[in-house]
């Protein structure tokens, strides 16, 4: 089975590296990277850009679409996780309470979240904490689509201020 699932991972890695899928594959790997999959769509993002350097702004704005989408399908999988696990609770009312992480930590982030609402989203960008952050965003029930402006501004300036960077510290052409 791992020989299959590395298979179609390269088969989709090759898919995706094609020249002439450009923006596509930006947003697609974007996208996936805005999930809690382990993959980081600034390198296609930069890679793209030093290739057509006039596509700049349309590679930023589709890789920002591509991983805010990606953020509200994180965002949807938090919610319906809430909502299964209130539907047990009501199916199952004698089963023992599930014992739950109450440290001191938890209960900071918890009262965090809460207190900062949507705007805690522009975090969203930060690896391995900003895709548990959306899905949080819905398991919390925060409103949706505050949270998803939040999310692209944050994903936006991300991908403006990495790829500026990127271009600035390797200037030289491909």
């Amino acid at each position: 089975m791992e020989e299959s699932l590395l298979s179609a991972i390269h088969w989709l890695l090759g898919l995706l590296a094609l020249p002439s899928v450009g923006l596509s594959a930006i947003f697609a790997v974007s996208l996936i990277s805005a999930t809690l999959l382990p993959l980081g769509s600034e390198p296609a993002v930069f890679g793209y850009i030093k290739l057509s350097p006039d596509m700049f702004w349309p590679a930023i704005l589709v890789a920002t679409a591509g991983n805010t989408i990606g953020g509200a399908i994180s965002y949807a999988m938090g919610l319906g996780a809430e909502k299964a696990v209130e539907r047990w609770k009501e199916r199952h009312p004698h089963a023992p309470a599930q014992s739950r992480m109450r440290g001191r930590w938890h209960e900071r982030a918890h009262d965090w979240i809460h207190r900062m609402g949507p705007p805690a989203l522009l975090l969203s960008w930060l690896p391995a904490v900003g895709d548990p952050l959306c899905a949080v965003a819905g398991w919390l029930r925060l409103p949706f689509w505050p949270c998803v402006a939040y999310m692209a501004i944050g994903k936006f300036l991300r991908y403006l201020a990495m790829t500026a960077s990127l271009l600035w510290l390797f200037p030289g052409q491909v």
